[in-house]
């Protein structure tokens, strides 16, 4: 009896494993989680278990993102470079014929027993690979350093690109663009790159109506890639094919206007014609049903996330934090900015998800593990300075 009366309560046991846990990026996953669930529902009540799957899904992504938070920042720095080579690894062993799974003329997948999509793995590897690098090279950084840190980089995005993936492509390109400029790459070699961008962009726009002709093939791309970038410049030449995703996704944004249709009344989302509506496109169902006032509510909160994890990279205290920290939530912004851009009809369609909102487990996961590493760096600095 009296044993039993000493023992410490169950809270005092668990206390310590929830110690140091940064409580406003806590409230700004509580709310993006929120909005997804509830988008969930009125865009897949009607597909299945699709809702049911997105909550065990998020359920899945907690646990990863509550248990990478209790991996110690060192630990992470040590997997750095073994989950990089894994990641590289198994996108050359798609190469390998009877290795990788080919689905709608791409191979993405590798069977290994299970079906796995090893890109994923390098959303995370990238930048802990790229953040190891210069941890080791911090006081003697020179030119060569960046060098290799962009061979690094270009290695694994060639292979995802050759799949073909140009939207996983792009969120690992970005991840790791975003470690490198952190770590101090000149702004005379980014504002030229931007300037030259900006140039191209322009120069597709003005030429469209001769570069977008039947039979007119562009260098480097595949043609269904010039087909989404012509179909982005004017979805109207086709709006019932290759146009049809992008004009329709529109409708609904724009027929939600300032307040929405109301939560389970989006004509064009339940009536069957935006495409993709849990995926992809889920933030014209959000739009049509919320108008302009939930989208800005989703985009806040999404600043929201991004802002307290720049802080959480501004506190921390290694280079090899800082860098991780910072690229992790500036990734969010990528995605959120890519995913809202296509449906919009601002940029092409490239299959990226919106984080929390869109359907889909692998991308759950990896989601929980980027946010689980912001947490395991802003616990780590809370518990040293406790």
């Amino acid at each position: 009896m009296s044993a039993s009366f000493g023992q410490p309560s169950l809270w005092r046991r668990l206390r310590p494993v929830f110690a140091g846990f940064d409580g406003p990026l806590a409230l700004a996953i509580l709310i993006l989680a929120t909005i997804g669930l509830v988008v969930m529902y009125s865009a897949g009540f009607d597909q299945g278990s699709r809702f049911s799957d997105h909550g065990r899904n998020m359920l899945i992504a907690l646990v990863v993102l509550f248990v990478t938070a209790q991996v110690p920042p060192q630990k992470l720095q040590q997997l750095a470079v073994p989950l990089y080579l894994l990641g590289v690894l198994l996108l050359l062993a798609m190469l390998v014929p009877g290795l990788g799974v080919t689905k709608k003329g791409a191979t993405r997948w590798l069977n290994v027993g299970v079906v796995i999509q090893p890109s994923e793995i390098l959303k995370i590897a990238m930048p802990l690979m790229l953040a190891w690098w210069f941890q080791k090279r911090e006081g003697q950084r020179r030119v060569s350093d960046f060098v290799v840190a962009g061979l690094l980089l270009l290695l694994p995005v060639g292979l995802v690109i050759k799949q073909p993936d140009l939207g996983t492509a792009m969120l690992i390109l970005a991840a790791g663009m975003y470690v490198i400029f952190f770590a101090g790459l000149s702004w005379k070699l980014v504002i030229p790159a931007f300037v030259l961008g900006a140039a191209a962009v322009v120069a597709i726009i003005v030429a469209e109506p001769h570069i977008c002709q039947p039979g007119v093939n562009w260098p480097l791309l595949r043609e269904y890639q010039q087909h989404r970038i012509c179909t982005l410049l004017d979805p109207t030449k086709d709006p019932l094919g290759k146009g049809f995703h992008i004009i329709q996704g529109m409708i609904a944004i724009g027929s939600g206007g300032i307040t929405g249709k109301g939560f389970m009344h989006g004509t064009q989302t339940h009536l069957e014609f935006v495409p993709e509506r849990t995926t992809d496109f889920i933030f014209s169902a959000l739009g049509e049903e919320f108008g302009l006032i939930g989208a800005l509510v989703l985009v806040l909160a999404f600043v929201f996330l991004i802002f307290r994890g720049l802080m959480i990279a501004a506190e921390a205290p290694t280079t090899f934090t800082r860098l991780l920290a910072g690229a992790i939530s500036l990734s969010f912004f990528t995605y959120a900015f890519v995913n809202m851009g296509m449906v919009s009809g601002i940029l092409p369609v490239v299959g990226v998800p919106l984080p929390f909102i869109s359907y889909g487990g692998t991308a759950m996961v990896t989601l929980g593990l980027g946010l689980g590493i912001l947490m395991s760096v802003a616990r780590s600095r809370r518990l040293m300075q406790s």
